[in-house]
């Protein structure tokens, strides 16, 4: 087995753990003797051993001498674990191949020095693009102390997602409804602007996979929205979140919604009254873990976030038909051809009767 497939390995073991491990990275190790697997593990859960233990736990055979093939730097540090560098050296192994380096400052850089002070052999590098888009909301987060935000929209091939008269329902097809929802499992929160509330009345809940529920954000400057709502009445409201202007975070009808389960958060507004998002978003990170969030519409906050650059990640599910004249997804606020935003596509690709297409902003 070369690194290259040691690593490839390691990058499937530390999917499992998606949607648990969270605000932590997903991380996966993989032991080999003389080309052969000998023990494998991932960091399954926030607070449970990392991918470095678990691998040594499952291991067939004793490891001293063997290389331990990891997707991200071993940890240098002891906060919910001990140090993987140093159980590392504990046991012996000779040779550590990593993914990427950990911008987590207690630990980047440290966890090598520390493997090559203690004479072991340590390769950085390989599949390090593979390792930094698996982690790349960890690396944004702890970088700029905010989530990573991803954008998903259900469109027609001209770019609507919705009717003139605001229907939607359904333009994609049911391929596609079932990736979104295995997203929302992946993803730490959904959010969703007033209008779509109102007018979609969604769940925003996991249901064609398997998967942990994420919590449900929606905007509502005003706090307008009728408390018969799904997203007020189901038995997820104890994770749903309302983003509402500061006045209204103090009125009689956010205490009622506080009464009931949902969180309240006041927001700074511009001029327009519109909610500036920014240091929301840090303190959903900060005091609820949320450090990833994909926003399913509407058009008028998707357009604000682009406008405000804060949208990492884009994922169109384009559907081949042709709405003329609806709802455009980000709207018609661009004066020039040299404001659009560049991005880059990362991945393009049939789902179910749709095309799929993920791109990242720069």
């Amino acid at each position: 087995m070369t690194n290259e497939q040691a690593m490839a390995r390691a990058i499937e073991l530390a999917l499992r753990g998606t949607g648990q491990v969270s605000p932590n990275p997903r991380v996966g190790c993989v032991l080999l003797k003389d080309g052969r697997i000998i023990g494998e593990g991932w960091h399954q859960k926030f607070g449970a051993p990392h991918a470095e233990r678990e691998a040594i736990t499952n291991a067939t055979e004793d490891v001293a001498g063997a290389t331990a093939v990891v997707t991200l730097e071993p940890c240098s540090h002891t906060g919910k674990q001990p140090s993987c560098a140093d159980l590392l050296i504990e046991r012996n192994i000779s040779h550590v191949i990593i993914g990427m380096q950990d911008a987590n400052p207690l630990v980047s850089g440290n966890g090598i020095a520390r493997l090559r002070a203690a004479g072991i052999d340590v390769t950085v590098g390989v599949l390090g693009e593979e390792c930094a888009w698996l982690d790349r909301t960890h690396t944004k987060t702890i970088t700029t102390k905010m989530p990573y935000i991803i954008s998903k929209t259900g469109q027609s091939l001209d770019g609507c997602i919705a009717s003139h008269s605001l229907e939607s329902q359904w333009i994609t097809s049911q391929g596609s409804r079932q990736v979104v929802h295995a997203l929302r499992a992946e993803f730490d929160a959904v959010m969703i602007g007033k209008t779509t509330a109102l007018v979609d009345n969604p769940a925003l809940t996991v249901r064609h996979v398997e998967g942990r529920q994420p919590w449900r954000i929606v905007l509502d400057t005003s706090l307008e929205l009728p408390p018969t709502l799904q997203l007020f009445t189901d038995e997820f409201t104890t994770k749903t979140i309302v983003i509402c202007g500061n006045t209204a975070a103090t009125s009689p009808n956010a205490r009622l919604l506080r009464e009931s389960g949902i969180q309240v958060l006041g927001c700074d507004t511009d001029s327009h009254g519109i909610l500036i998002l920014r240091n929301t978003f840090r303190e959903m990170l900060q005091d609820y873990g949320i450090a990833s969030i994909m926003v399913e519409g509407g058009s008028q906050l998707l357009s604000s976030l682009l406008q405000e650059n804060l949208i990492d990640e884009y994922h169109f599910f384009i559907a081949p038909i042709i709405l003329g004249g609806g709802k455009q997804v980000f709207g018609n606020f661009l004066p020039t051809l040299a404001l659009a935003p560049k991005l880059r596509v990362v991945s393009s690709e049939k789902c179910g009767e749709d095309w799929y297409v993920v791109a990242v902003a720069g």
